[in-house]
């Protein structure tokens, strides 16, 4: 993971295509991505998703603690 940065720094690298993780959290493996809708989708307006420690891909709303936080980073696609 790239240096700590604050939530609305992790929010534009997901803006610009990039998943983002805390290093707070307990689980492994576990990340944001941000899913923009195309004509083929669903839904309409594009919204973040968490893949989680068990490999599920689940909608993500941030916490109080998520938004505050200074330990997010990039995660670099391997």
């Amino acid at each position: 993971m790239e240096p700590m940065l604050n939530f609305g720094q992790a929010l534009e690298h997901l803006k610009s295509g990039r998943r983002v993780a805390r290093t707070g959290w307990n689980g492994k493996g576990m990340w944001l991505d941000l899913q923009v809708p195309d004509e083929n989708s669903k839904m309409t307006l594009p919204y973040i998703y968490m893949k989680t420690a068990d490999n599920q891909l689940v909608p993500w709303l941030a916490s109080q603690t998520d938004m505050l936080a200074d330990d997010w980073g990039v995660i670099e696609l391997v």
